[in-house]
């Protein structure tokens, strides 16, 4: 594929609008726009035209108020128009402004393409891969990109926060997020927040294993300069910065600040202009063992936490901990939802999340005080949230005091992820991709100490540290999606789901709610009543987000299809029966924007047949290379190529690639980086040995499958 960088094959529509408005108050202009106002354009109660921010507006519903698409003709809903994009992630939510659509794919890659017809009209690569280093390792790439006036802002693999004109692709400014040195990875979507002179974008990042302290930041919109920057752990206790790290650093104790903390803001960020505040949602802490951590004291603030700020300066508002004191990775990162609900009778303010811990928390959203929270799967590590304190009341054991636990529920790999739920002001519902599993949590493995220092490869680090363990649990795990209702904080409807791993939903205005699935299938429910109304077959996973709007004044849904980066390398335990199920490959499944609409009139080619295994004539079994090359493998490989080999990811199949039988291919994309620009990181640090160790269990792993195993 051809990357044009800055150079569009054809002229796009006119410039947006100028920045008007003071902090979100829409009316509140400083001259005439020349075109729509942008900060209304974001605004929850924006018509619907654009989708322009990851949720579709500033309080990131996940909802489109469009009804032409509706329960009363939803059968006649037809594929309008695909588009095929290149190798890597493409679990990702795209943005529609003036009837183009903007995508980030890959490791970054900005597409633009005609919202109508699907004709491409630039693409920009940063290069983010061959610019990544070591940290390539560490993540798969974004979510989601933002806009704001004629701008667009997406994250990359190596920390930068990039600004491009929407019109041309051409980059207008970048700025370095966090220290090159940081073991770190951008995957969330920016977000904007207008300001009374423009606009701020809001950025964390994600993946540190190693001596990191999270923190979130607000960049100009115009130029790139930093606004301020809120940290989620504290620094030198000696020396706070504000009252806010005081407070904090009274809750760490230990050696806590020789690992950094963690605490990164990986995903959830909303705004609320009635209040200016921006929301964010706190990742979990570094170890996650609160004993290794903090000696076992402290609600170490801000872990799993949900925090507000002040828009304007970065000062610290409130904070509600879901998991004072993590030791499970339970992270307050799934998408944080604004809404107004009227519960016992009473209007009020709130926001909603439906974290990894299992409880579905309303939260008043001016103060920070908790309305709610109760169980949307089974939970077993916690009784309940005490409505007084706000604490989880843990059962016994479930710090695994004696070094594991039974089985509990949920794990590491969520009650619910990042594949974003959806809020209808229309039925009042939430609609959750809900995940049902249990497992067992163990102490630290003897000898395994946290890093306290920038170390080169993440995975390593984490593996025998502490974590859930899935072994014969897998074939427990399940997904349905989930219709909650918050105000009763109770279940209105259950759709169970074939496998483990769901997309993220779309709710809309005609009724309707919208879904995709790995085994292919793209979905559209009654939003009341959960009755299936609506089915295509995408011929590919669908992980992605949809996404509804208007284009030339017809309503539009789409979604992008393929595997992306849902959980971690292990949950190919769990996820692999599917992917064997469903003949899915990663390395040939087909990755596509798929729009559709009444009547559409287009149509998908035949689904690509798995890749063969490839022939391994001089292949011999050697028993002695099998564990080493196996442990290497979970250490190295397997968070983008999937446990025991089993592809489940963007990253190819192993077990299918033409390289492991050659010493030499395989020394020239493990060793030497062949395929950096594919997004594949060079281990030149491995030593020889482990290496050809690691090729001798993926020989092993093909042998088995040509055999007929997996």
């Amino acid at each position: 594929m051809r990357i044009h960088q800055g150079r569009p094959r054809y002229k796009t529509a006119g410039a947006l609008g100028l920045a008007c408005a003071g902090l979100l108050v829409l009316t509140q202009c400083h001259g005439p726009p020349s075109g729509p106002d942008p900060a209304a354009r974001l605004s929850d109660s924006a018509d619907g035209t654009d989708w322009g921010a990851y949720g579709r507006s500033l309080g990131a519903q996940h909802f489109s108020p469009l009804g032409d698409i509706a329960t009363g003709n939803i059968a006649q809903l037809k594929l309008a128009w695909h588009h095929d994009l290149p190798f890597g992630n493409s679990a990702t939510e795209p943005i529609v402004v003036d009837g183009v659509m903007y995508a980030a794919t890959g490791l970054s890659i900005v597409h633009a393409i005609d919202a109508a017809t699907g004709r491409e009209l630039w693409v920009h690569d940063p290069h983010a891969a061959e610019r990544a280093g070591i940290n390539l390792r560490l993540g798969w790439g974004v979510r989601g990109l933002a806009w704001w006036d004629g701008k667009l802002f997406v994250g990359t693999q190596d920390g930068r926060l990039i600004a491009l004109d929407a019109k041309t692709g051409d980059e207008a400014w970048s700025v370095q997020t966090y220290p090159k040195d940081y073991a770190a990875f951008i995957s969330g979507a920016p977000r904007v927040v207008p300001t009374s002179t423009g606009a701020m974008v809001i950025i964390g990042y994600g993946g540190s294993t190693g001596v990191s302290r999270g923190y979130v930041t607000a960049y100009d919109a115009k130029d790139g300069h930093q606004l301020w920057r809120f940290y989620t752990v504290p620094g030198d206790p000696a020396h706070p910065e504000n009252p806010a790290m005081a407070m904090a650093a009274k809750t760490w104790f230990g050696d806590w600040r020789q690992y950094g903390g963690g605490g990164d803001v990986w995903n959830a960020i909303a705004y609320d202009p009635e209040t200016h505040s921006v929301i964010f949602g706190v990742g979990s802490p570094y170890p996650w063992n609160h004993r290794l951590r903090s000696a076992s004291r402290g609600d170490n603030l801000f872990i799993d936490a949900i925090v507000a700020v002040d828009a304007r300066t970065g000062a610290y508002k409130w904070h509600y901990q879901t998991v004072p004191g993590d030791t499970w990775d339970f992270d307050a990162t799934m998408d944080i939802e604004l809404a107004d609900l009227t519960i016992a009778g009473v209007k009020r303010k709130v926001l909603m999340q439906a974290p990894k811990d299992g409880f579905f928390y309303v939260i008043d959203r001016v103060s920070g005080k908790l309305i709610s929270a109760e169980p949307f799967v089974p939970v077993t590590w916690a009784s309940r949230v005490d409505p007084t304190t706000g604490r989880p009341v843990e059962m016994p054991g479930a710090r695994f005091p004696v070094g594991t636990t039974p089985k509990l529920s949920p794990t590491p790999l969520a009650a619910h992820n990042w594949p974003p739920m959806a809020f209808s002001p229309q039925t009042g519902l939430t609609y959750i991709p809900a995940v049902h599993f249990a497992a067992s949590f163990s102490d630290a493995s003897k000898g395994w100490k946290p890093s306290t220092e920038r170390i080169s490869d993440g995975a390593v680090n984490m593996v025998g540290g502490e974590g859930a363990a899935t072994g014969p649990l897998a074939t427990h795990a399940s997904g349905e999606l989930l219709a909650w209702d918050p105000a009763r904080q109770q279940a209105a409807w259950r759709v169970s789901q074939p496998t483990y791993v769901n997309g993220g939903v779309l709710a809309t205005g005609g009724g309707l709610v919208f879904q995709g699935t790995v085994d292919g299938f793209f979905s559209a429910y009654d939003a009341r009543s959960g009755k299936l109304v609506w089915r295509y077959d995408g011929k590919a996973p669908i992980m992605a987000p949809p996404i509804a709007f208007r284009a030339g004044g017809k309503e539009y849904v789409t979604v992008l299809t393929g595997l992306g980066m849902a959980y971690a390398g292990n949950a190919a335990a769990i996820q692999g029966p599917a992917i064997n199920r469903y003949a899915i490959d990663p390395r040939s499944q087909a990755r596509r924007v798929l729009t559709f609409a009444i009547d559409g009139a287009d149509s998908l080619p035949p689904s690509p047949k798995p890749a063969p295994v490839p022939a391994d004539a001089d292949f011999k079994p050697e028993p002695a290379r099998m564990m080493p090359g196996a442990i290497a493998y979970a250490g190295h490989c397997a968070t983008c190529h999937g446990a025991l080999a089993v592809g489940i990811n963007y990253a190819p199949d192993l077990r299918r690639s033409p390289v492991p039988p050659s010493a030499d291919a395989f020394r020239a994309v493990v060793h030497d980086g062949a395929l950096v620009s594919q997004g594949m990181p060079k281990f030149a640090d491995l030593p020889d040995q482990t290496r050809e160790d690691i090729r001798s269990y993926l020989r092993t792993r093909m042998a088995a499958l040509r055999s007929g195993g997996n």
